[in-house]
């Protein structure tokens, strides 16, 4: 039987190139290559000169367009848009041995320059906003604000250990790095607040495309967890924006109140009934709506430069 997820996978590449963006493979340094859906060329806005660049950070499910296919047709004709594979998903490697958030945004941050990127709107999901939130503390010049969804800047092992036992999983691993189209459905439907029913031949492909580089992955989990007594929240020079699903069944709402509390006056709290934990692909109308408008309160608020 014909995989279907490769089937839709180049048809998803010809899309992206219609809408103005091509991969580009950079290397960021020795051994390390990031793999960045990037705008064809500089293109100008006749109001404001260049477009304002944002910035896509996908989850530890699937890659940087997979996961932003909505978002990137919404807003490419008015943003210079970029979705960077993280390293071990789609097209981006590292024969480094480091596999923390902070290693990600270091990359991140080497290859968005060679790029041209000077200011931009990261916008992260879940794995990617810890990444997002990394870039932000380190490269305060270049991120000019935050959208988070569905996760916070980490991930500690009392937070883990809650999520986890609420979810019946010993490990991150075993949760997000299935090993079985039953798995995979399970990891959907508690991610999901409400996932299609699908013919299981479609989570046997998903499940052959989707997971490579599972040692890498695991590794990337493994270094994900960080000890209470060693976790600090950071401040922000930033604007942050949450924006989560209701129901999230992974990080609930009440971490997101949470989060909103430890950054104070600098961050706003969207949350987006009859959606879980992901929100952008269950309802990318709604979560379109709820960007373009924050979007919109950042560079209208003239705060481009």
């Amino acid at each position: 039987m014909v995989n279907t997820v490769k089937l839709y996978k180049p048809l998803l590449r010809a899309i992206m190139k219609l809408a103005g963006l091509r991969p580009q493979k950079i290397e960021v340094e020795p051994g390390t290559v990031m793999n960045i859906w990037a705008p064809i060329r500089s293109r100008k806005n006749a109001n404001s000169g260049e477009k304002p660049a944002v910035v896509f950070l996908h989850g530890f499910v699937g890659d940087g367009i997979l996961t932003w296919q909505f978002q990137v047709l919404a807003l490419a004709r008015d943003y210079a848009v970029y979705v960077p594979d993280l390293l071990f998903f789609g097209g981006s490697s590292t024969r480094h041995g480091r596999r923390t958030v902070g290693f990600q945004a270091e990359c991140l941050g080497r290859g968005l320059a060679k790029l041209g990127v000077r200011r931009c709107t990261v916008v992260g999901f879940s794995y990617g906003a810890m990444v997002a939130f990394r870039l932000a503390e380190s490269r305060p010049e270049l991120v000019l604000s935050v959208v988070a969804t569905c996760s916070g800047p980490a991930l500690t092992e009392s937070l883990s250990r809650e999520c986890l036992e609420r979810m019946g999983f010993p490990t991150w691993s075993e949760f997000l790095l299935p090993d079985s189209a039953d798995a995979l459905k399970k990891l959907l439907d508690i991610g999901s607040f409400r996932f299609p029913r699908l013919p299981k031949c479609v989570f046997k492909h998903a499940l052959e495309v989707m997971f490579g580089c599972r040692k890498e992955r695991a590794e990337l989990l493994e270094a994900l967890v960080i000890p209470d007594k060693d976790f600090a929240f950071p401040r922000y020079s930033q604007r942050v924006h949450l924006v989560w699903g209701e129901n999230d069944s992974i990080f609930p709402v009440a971490v997101a109140q949470s989060l909103k509390e430890n950054l104070g006056n600098n961050a706003t709290l969207v949350s987006i009934e009859k959606a879980g934990h992901l929100v952008a692909l269950e309802r990318p109308f709604v979560y379109n709506k709820c960007l373009k408008r924050i979007l919109s309160s950042i560079y209208k608020a003239g705060h481009t430069k």
